[in-house]
């Protein structure tokens, strides 16, 4: 037999296994959000416009999940997209997920979750094994990196921690290839209804910069008109040019998650992702602070400009940034920044402290004036401890009255899990119910009566400067 016959043999041999060799039909779906607002329900009819009743964007972590296991048959199914979408039409979770799995018919699912979603993310991965016990259910998230005792439901097969696209790749190959998940450092497998770490070590993973990936937007094409803030006529997306912080906020899961590391983005794979993004002129930088390295701001906005990209930028920014470099917000602002979020926090030297906060209260005026200044459609966000009273609430509106922004926001200091402040107060909650845990339920024993509580946050509502554009 010539050489070139057995060339032309095993061309065969590895085509036919190619076609024999099916492609993992992997179903990832976004959890739908928490119903409980409390703030919104006490508050003023007149107040319930500006309060929050829902967080606007696309789910970046499972649009990165999905580009780590792009070669397989991927269907991202985005819950919140499609309640808000078809809000009377859409059947309730269980009923959504099983038609979903009919539909698809998946031998994987994954979702992800933050704590005030984590009883539905449950639900999702229960209905899962409820119609096919064999399908390999798959959790993350931030709720299972830095709470993971909370999970323990036998409909769970394996835990991913942290930034886990990578993680869920190895999974995947893992399970392609028939070979034990205990190979994959840094995983919880099932083993009898108890989560074990598995044997392997933790290989070294840096998803903001050599291990980063590039999100696919195009799964969510069908809930684009879903991802719009305020009464803009165009959707928003997510992008982050870092993750993790290095601030340590007591009450803040962002730096527990990535366990107090800060790591940045290279700025051509920023470029190259804006360049990607032509059906959203409105981009939210998803980083817990935009404005961590003046240089590398400096330099990234210098770029935008030269590739001519135009967009409406949103970044979260802090008071003693503003004020340290005014001409730097000067020059975003020119570049396209036009809404600030800014943790305020609180009015209170002492409570700023308590918190950790790493600034001071006297900084709110000068950061108003600077944003204002290059016309930055300002939101001021403020925390409300449990221990309030009449005199409290009177001295915040007070305060907030005459440090006007574009957008105030209240929400309760929320022990959420995880969290140095959890640690503080756990024996004080009286409400373990986790789908309260999203700042706008108090879960820990309040000084006024409840009722009169949430009714004062409430008000605080009332207190702006311009009107409802954030």
């Amino acid at each position: 037999m010539t050489v070139f016959l057995l060339h032309i043999i095993f061309f065969f041999i590895f085509a036919i296994r190619k076609l024999l060799q099916r492609s993992m039909k992997i179903l990832l779906i976004n959890t739908p959000r928490s119903p409980h607002n409390m703030i919104l329900e006490s508050a003023p009819e007149e107040a319930k416009h500006f309060i929050h009743k829902k967080l606007i964007g696309p789910p970046l972590g499972l649009l990165t999940v999905a580009a780590a296991v792009k070669d397989h048959d991927v269907i991202v199914f985005d819950t919140k997209g499609e309640y808000d979408l078809y809000p009377d039409t859409t059947p309730p979770l269980k009923e959504l997920v099983n038609k979903l799995l009919k539909q698809h018919n998946p031998d994987v699912v994954g979702t992800t979750t933050i704590a005030s979603e984590f009883y539905y993310a449950v639900d999702i991965l229960k209905e899962t094994k409820k119609y096919n016990p064999e399908i390999l259910t798959v959790i993350g998230g931030l709720h299972a990196t830095i709470s993971t005792s909370d999970i323990t439901d036998s409909s769970i097969d394996l835990v991913l921690p942290g930034q886990s696209a990578h993680l869920f790749r190895e999974v995947i190959l893992a399970k392609e290839k028939g070979q034990s998940f205990e190979n994959i450092g840094g995983i919880l497998i099932n083993h009898n209804g108890k989560f074990m770490p598995s044997k392997a070590k933790i290989a070294l993973n840096n998803p903001a910069d050599e291990d980063f990936l590039m999100p696919d937007r195009e799964h969510l094409k069908p809930w684009i008109d879903t991802y719009k803030v305020g009464k803009s006529p165009y959707p928003s997306t997510y992008l982050f040019t870092s993750l993790g912080c290095p601030y340590k906020c007591t009450f803040c899961s962002i730096w527990c998650q990535f366990e107090g590391k800060y790591l940045q983005r290279n700025i051509e794979s920023i470029i190259e992702e804006l360049k990607l993004l032509d059906d959203y002129p409105v981009v939210r930088f998803a980083d817990a602070n935009t404005i961590v390295n003046t240089g590398f701001i400096n330099t990234l906005f210098d770029r935008i400009q030269e590739e001519g990209i135009k967009k409406d930028f949103i970044m979260d920014i802090r008071t003693d940034t503003a004020v340290k470099y005014p001409k730097l917000i000067e020059k975003l602002a020119k570049g396209g920044l036009k809404v600030v979020i800014c943790g305020f926090e609180s009015f209170r030297e002492e409570e700023l402290r308590k918190y950790n906060k790493s600034t001071d209260a006297k900084l709110i005026h000068e950061s108003i004036d600077v944003f204002h200044q290059n016309d930055i459609m300002l939101r001021g966000n403020y925390v409300i401890p449990n221990d309030y009273d009449e005199t409290d609430f009177k001295a915040l509106s007070d305060y907030t009255s005459s440090h006007r922004v574009t957008y105030a926001g209240y929400t309760i200091l929320s022990p959420m899990p995880g969290t140095p402040f959890y640690n503080e107060v756990k024996d004080q909650i009286i409400d373990f119910d986790l789908s309260k845990y999203n700042f706008f339920n108090s879960v820990l024993k309040t000084k006024l009566p409840l009722e009169k509580f949430y009714e004062n946050v409430g008000k605080l509502w009332l207190i702006k400067k311009g009107t409802d554009v954030i």
